[in-house]
């Protein structure tokens, strides 16, 4: 718990010691139950194999609990929250505050002294309210396909290790900022077959440069129907809607319940207008481009699966839809665009803990085994390791937005290890080589430490995090004096300013390196510089596992 002692640190040759006579004892036991067993026949033997076996799982699993309390950055062992690691903790606390920075509407115990209400009116020209929801990255513009994207991740955070949230005091944080989401996007859903998707236009936003609170241009709305159907961003708002009435459910049934019912609505909607919302509204392609929509069909499935137990929802990802979009075997990254690795892991998990008819099932086994596949593609170690990495370490696909993948990749390695580790599998096999639990939150480690710091740069990526982090930070809101009075045009000399931003972007994590693992500060740099939610959801993630160790609850109802 917060603010508990540090285990007792032992010397290797007092571990060795201790080791050694555990065998001792261990072989003289054996040596005595032989002995019966000369004596007692068949039932002797039989006495001996369960002795055997009973002592030596029991010494498999202590001395495995040694070797993770003997090392800091080791895995947990199965429990309650252990021991606090203090930087990932403070680290937590900073990131979280981004989703408060990035909040429109009338805020409530607003937390971020340079910000106020904004988009009071959204939604209004369809008699709605939109005013919640919250800015993806520096502009203003309410993408709903990258916003439904954070939320689940943000679920699937707290579901998983809500226990270790609570122990830094982050957990009532994140359940408010998730409700924040889905508070605007069940209004976005005002009939079975409508969802709004976006307010603001990209083109006439990015025409200025002000700060939300004194915006004045247009605020359309943008909306997916039977006419112009999305189905990957209804099918990621349904994995939303329904991980979300998870986290409320033992808060708020009627919330819950709310939820779950516009989450089935829009997963239909989905699923019966199959089309990609880049095809139905080219307009969008500029942004938040979609490069297909089965990955998101099967993500929002599994997520309705865990949320209603219901069987057609099981039978949905293991048959024909399984076959079409898995891709079994496939490797990929986990992002706002493609969830099939996301998916992967959240079907293994039904695999580790499913009931016995469930688990069972050989669909579900293909899943898991494409999931070790995209394990064994981020283990550095791994003979089928990637080789898209800078040369210190950090998982590099694109130079847009580099430091997303590397950290969603490492945020579900650690989900990865504990679901091993919870349900004591001892390892996965790479190729004819073998990893462990251990060897996979290293990795998650790995992109962590990189992020808070130990880079060529030597510069925190998560803006408020240590001494030295990004000053220039893409941002609007940041770059503008709270009290400044700007237009639309006027507010760019605040871009082109050579001072950095008067107010900190607090928590925001930032697009990242290079492939040469170098950083330019400049706020005009928006391919590093700016900061998104979506990046926000998965660093959360990663340090709620990382702050504290202890296993993953079974079961999500």
């Amino acid at each position: 718990m917060l603010g508990s002692t540090q285990p007792k640190r032992h010397s290797f040759s007092d571990s060795c010691n201790r080791k050694l006579i555990k065998i001792i004892f261990f072989f003289d036991f054996f040596r005595r139950m032989e002995d019966k067993r000369r004596s007692g026949g068949w039932c002797g033997w039989l006495l001996v194999l369960i002795v055997f076996g009973a002592i030596g799982f029991a010494i498999f699993i202590t001395l495995t609990q040694k070797m993770y309390e003997s090392d800091p950055d080791a895995a947990p062992v199965p429990g309650h929250p252990g021991t606090i690691t203090k930087k990932y903790a403070e680290a937590l606390g900073i990131a979280m505050q981004f989703f408060d920075v990035q909040k429109s509407g009338k805020l409530e115990n607003n937390k971020i002294p340079w910000r106020g209400d904004s988009g009071l009116q959204d939604g209004s020209e369809a008699k709605l309210d939109l005013s919640k929801g919250i800015y993806d990255a520096g502009d203003h513009v309410k993408f709903g396909f990258p916003m439904a994207f954070t939320a689940t991740v943000l679920s699937w955070t707290i579901l998983e290790y809500g226990d270790q949230m609570k122990a830094v005091n982050q957990l009532e944080p994140a359940q408010d900022s998730l409700k924040w989401i889905t508070d605007y996007l069940v209004n976005a859903h005002p009939f079975d077959d409508v969802l709004y998707i976006q307010v603001g236009n990209p083109k006439i936003d990015h025409r200025c440069w002000d700060r939300p609170e004194n915006m004045t241009k247009e605020r359309p709305l943008t909306q997916v129907n039977t006419s112009a159907p999305g189905t990957e961003v209804a099918a990621e708002t349904a994995a939303a809607l329904a991980s979300a009435s998870l986290v409320f459910k033992n808060i708020d049934s009627s919330y819950s319940s709310l939820l779950l019912m516009h989450a089935k609505q829009l997963f239909t909607f989905a699923d019966r207008y199959r089309e990609s919302y880049s095809i139905s509204i080219p307009n969008v392609q500029k942004f938040y481009n979609s490069t297909g929509y089965g990955d998101e069909l099967l993500w929002a499935a599994s997520w309705l699966y865990h949320a209603t137990g219901e069987r057609f929802y099981f039978e949905y990802v293991t048959g024909k839809n399984g076959e079409d979009f898995a891709d079994w075997g496939s490797i990929t990254w986990f992002s706002w665009d493609n969830k099939l690795a996301g998916a992967q892991v959240l079907l293994s998990r039904v695999n580790f803990f499913g009931s016995e008819d469930i688990s069972h099932s050989k669909i579900l086994l293909k899943y898991r085994k494409s999931a070790e596949a995209v394990m064994c593609n981020l283990l550095p170690d791994s003979p089928t390791a990637t080789e898209q990495k800078t040369d210190k370490g950090l998982i590099w696909i694109t130079e847009w937005n580099a430091l997303q993948h590397p950290v969603a990749s490492a945020f579900l390695a650690m989900l990865y290890s504990d679901y091993m580790l919870t349900s004591r599998t001892t390892k996965i096999y790479c190729s004819g080589s073998y990893f462990t639990p251990l060897d996979l939150r290293k990795f998650a480690i790995s992109q962590v430490e990189y992020v808070l710091g130990n880079n060529p740069m030597n510069m925190s990526y998560l803006v408020g995090y240590g001494d030295n982090y990004p000053q220039y930070v893409h941002h609007r809101g940041a770059s503008i004096p709270a009290n400044a009075t700007t237009g639309c045009k006027d507010g760019f000399k605040w871009l082109d300013s050579a001072e950095p931003n008067p107010n900190v972007a607090i928590g925001a994590l930032v697009g990242g390196p290079f492939i040469n693992d170098s950083y330019i500060d400049s706020r005009n740099n928006s391919k590093q510089g700016e900061p998104s939610t979506y990046n926000s959801a998965v660093i959360v993630g990663l340090l709620s596992g990382l702050v504290t160790t202890s296993s993953v609850v079974l079961s999500f109802t």
